[in-house]
Order: structure tokens, then C-alpha cells, then sequence
């Protein structure tokens, strides 16, 4: 007579293995990753090993880690997809990634960076602006003077 299967426990995997990667970059690559927060449409939500196939698509927000030796690590993402395979084999592919352990730190370098970024998107704006202003001084010049406009004109 067979006996009943011994239940399994639970996590059953002895951790993940995540890649992060960016824009074909490989930006994190750790193995016995013992726990993963994250956050998509529905919110906030972990992962184990042994969590049950999964796929979703990360927002804008901070991946946070555990690792074996129960220290936390942490990545912005800047929207991604998440998968997580056979239990362990967990990757996030995303468009922009900046790693960090500290939190403080990381909101300080996100932020720098927004700001260098809008800084160029503004100078862009800037830039283009004045290309109009050219562009239309360059049609009007010959009306202010007197001129008239060369060529046939029906």
C-alpha cells in the first residue's frame, strides 16, 4: 500500500535567481535571492521561491531584494515586464534601471537624474522655440521691407 506523498513545504526552492536587465544590458545577476517586492498595476506584491509561474508588467517604481545573507537591495525601474519561471528563474527586462542598496541614496540619485533630464528637455524646447522665431522672422523680413516676393505668382 503506498503511503501519502509527504506534503511539500513551502518556499520549496532554495532561492531565485534574478536578472535585471536594461535596454540589453545585464544590470543585476544574483542568485539565492531569498525574497522580491515589487509593484504593478494591482499594487504591491512578493515573491518566494517556489511562487507559481508569473508574469506581469512592472510601472514606474523600486524592486527591492533579499538576499541569502538577509540584506536588502533595491532597483528603480522605469516600467518592465517580470517573469518568473519554474520557480526560481525570475527576470525583469526593463527600459531603465539604477541600482542601489540604500533608499535615501537612490531617491537622491533618481532624482538628480530627473532633473538633469528635464534640464535638456527644457533647453530642447528652448532650442526649437527659437528656430520658430527664426524661421518666421525669415518669412516676414521681405514683407517689412517693402520687398516684393520673387517669382511668378498665380
Amino acid at each position: 500500500m503506498n503511503s501519502p506523498a509527504a506534503p511539500v513545504s513551502w518556499p520549496h526552492a532554495d532561492g531565485l535567481h534574478l536578472v535585471l536587465s536594461s535596454l540589453g544590458q545585464v544590470i543585476v545577476d544574483a542568485s539565492g535571492v531569498l525574497s522580491l517586492r515589487a509593484e504593478d498595476a494591482s499594487g504591491g506584491f512578493g515573491l518566494w521561491p517556489g511562487h507559481a509561474d508569473f508574469l506581469t508588467v512592472l510601472g514606474v517604481g523600486v524592486v527591492s531584494w533579499k538576499d541569502g545573507a538577509e540584506r536588502w537591495h533595491h532597483c528603480a525601474v522605469r516600467r518592465g515586464v517580470m517573469t518568473l519561471t519554474h520557480g526560481t528563474e525570475l527576470s525583469i527586462a526593463t527600459r531603465e534601471a539604477i541600482p542601489g542598496d540604500d533608499l535615501d541614496q537612490l531617491e537622491n540619485e533618481v532624482l538628480a537624474q530627473l532633473i538633469q533630464r528635464q534640464q535638456v528637455e527644457d533647453d530642447s524646447r528652448r532650442q526649437v522655440r527659437q528656430l520658430e522665431v527664426r524661421t518666421l522672422r525669415e518669412l516676414v523680413r521681405p514683407k517689412a521691407h517693402g520687398a516684393q516676393p520673387q517669382g511668378s505668382w498665380p
